[in-house]
């Protein structure tokens, strides 16, 4: 009867939550329903009999479920373990509480709130009797209503605790125990409403409470994750329903309700253990994911600095050759801008805007130069010295530069990449006060940039 003892509370607790998918991957004959589980915490008063001396009684009373029934539990030592005889009355039946409850189950509550299958216990005209022999020596005592004599958790209807009296306070210690509760209609989730089995006169209670185990083990998936033991619970289901002798009919009836049961427990875990394998594989599906999208991203980043660093050796080597090339002809220089040339010396005449001949050859080297290669921009900046008015000298400047891009343009140099500008007597690079520094003022700069040309600092 006790079978159920050796199983660890913690074991109905694999169970499948509410949040998760409503169905799991195919079992071994296809896609079963999620047997979901929903617990609730009740209490109770865990009382140490480890000292007891002697036999104690135990009030048992009644809950808001049950509120007339009463009882007594005598509990006594025999033998290093305690034998308890319960006997209750003003019980109603357990099918009061809804057609799943078929029988009442008393169970011990331990302090660290493991629940135990003390046994069934059978009311008869709001009577029932159930005596018991326990290794357990500190417990709580609950009744509750379930759908067979063979469940492994308490459900949530509870009809009575134990309490205690005046007369056990001198020899127990009461300790308050927490425990989980299956909330009603558990068990019976997976059935439709249709399939509810409920107690009658005619059918025998042993043989309607292996039904309903049956039942509930097959919504539970037990078919598919239990299917040797759920096959044997409905071979003894079969010979029970075949036997006209009732004493066998209730030994097979009994035995049919533990093994279904027993392959309901083992389809729970089951389904809970691919569950907790699925949200690991999920996990690290999402790790690795994670991994290959930082592989990626970093390999992208190096992939992107070598590309940059390739990118800028190339342009220092163009920049380099372009300014190697361009200040064999014109002075050339570095800066933030770009490479500028400098078309000053006796390029041109004081107030005059002609080209000599000597910055003619010059410019059509440059030309020959800035033509090959794609991509560049420049901008052509002519400079006066500061004979004559402000306005005259900025128009005369700009007449200068505009003279250099179009000898360019005329030299091969795609006009769409070259702009001209008047600086005027602006950005002297020499001393007004002598002629050779006006000279030096008098010229055209060739700002050279854009593609493979990087602005570096001067």
């Amino acid at each position: 009867m006790h079978f159920l003892k050796t199983i660890p509370f913690a074991a109905a607790l694999l169970t499948l939550q509410a949040q998760l998918p409503t169905t799991l991957p195919p079992g071994p004959t296809g896609s079963v329903p999620l047997y979901k589980l929903t617990v609730v915490q009740g209490s109770a008063k865990a009382i140490n009999y480890r000292n007891l001396k002697s036999s104690t009684k135990i009030d048992l009373k009644g809950t808001a479920l049950c509120p007339k029934a009463e009882g007594i539990a005598k509990v006594e030592t025999e033998r290093g373990a305690i034998h308890i005889i319960a006997k209750v009355k003003h019980l109603e039946p357990a099918s009061t509480l809804g057609d799943a409850y078929l029988t009442y189950v008393l169970w011990g509550i331990s302090p660290e709130g493991r629940a135990t299958n003390l046994g069934e216990l059978v009311a008869k005209k709001g009577k029932g009797k159930l005596e018991v022999t326990e290794s357990l020596q500190t417990f709580g005592l609950v009744l509750t209503a379930e759908p067979y004599f063979a469940v492994s958790q308490p459900s949530d209807a509870v009809v009575m605790e134990n309490v205690v009296g005046k007369d056990a306070m001198a020899q127990v210690e009461a300790i308050d125990a927490k425990y989980e509760l299956l909330k009603r209609g558990q068990y019976t989730l997976n059935l439709a409403a249709s399939t509810a089995l409920p107690a009658d006169d005619q059918t025998p209670m042993d043989l309607c409470q292996a039904r309903n185990a049956v039942r509930i083990a097959r919504a539970a998936g037990a078919s598919s994750y239990a299917g040797e033991g759920f096959g044997k619970a409905e071979n003894y289901l079969k010979q029970a329903e075949a036997t006209p002798e009732e004493k066998e009919r209730v030994m097979l009836a009994r035995e049919c309700i533990q093994r279904a049961e027993d392959a309901r427990l083992v389809s729970v875990q089951r389904q809970d253990a691919e569950r907790i394998a699925m949200e690991h594989k999920l996990v690290q599906d999402k790790l690795d994911e994670a991994k290959r999208e930082a592989a990626l991203e970093a390999a992208a980043k190096e992939t992107a600095l070598r590309q940059a660093k390739l990118t800028e050796m190339e342009n220092e080597g163009l920049r380099t050759q372009l300014m190697d090339q361009l200040n064999a002809i014109l002075k050339t220089r570095a800066s933030a801008r770009g490479l500028i040339v400098n078309m000053n010396g006796v390029l041109f005449q004081t107030g005059k805007a002609t080209l000599a001949p000597e910055a003619r050859e010059k410019l059509a080297k440059i030309a020959g130069i800035l033509a090959t290669h794609k991509g560049l921009k420049i901008e052509a900046d002519g400079f006066t010295d500061s004979t004559g008015s402000e306005a005259f000298n900025r128009q005369l400047s700009e007449k200068r530069a505009m003279m250099a891009r179009d000898f360019l343009v005329s030299q091969g140099v795609p006009p769409d990449s070259i702009v001209f500008k008047g600086m005027g007597e602006a950005s002297p690079i020499a001393s007004n006060d002598t002629d050779e520094g006006r000279q030096e003022n008098r010229r055209v700069e060739l700002v050279v940039s854009g593609e493979g040309v990087t602005p570096v600092e001067p």
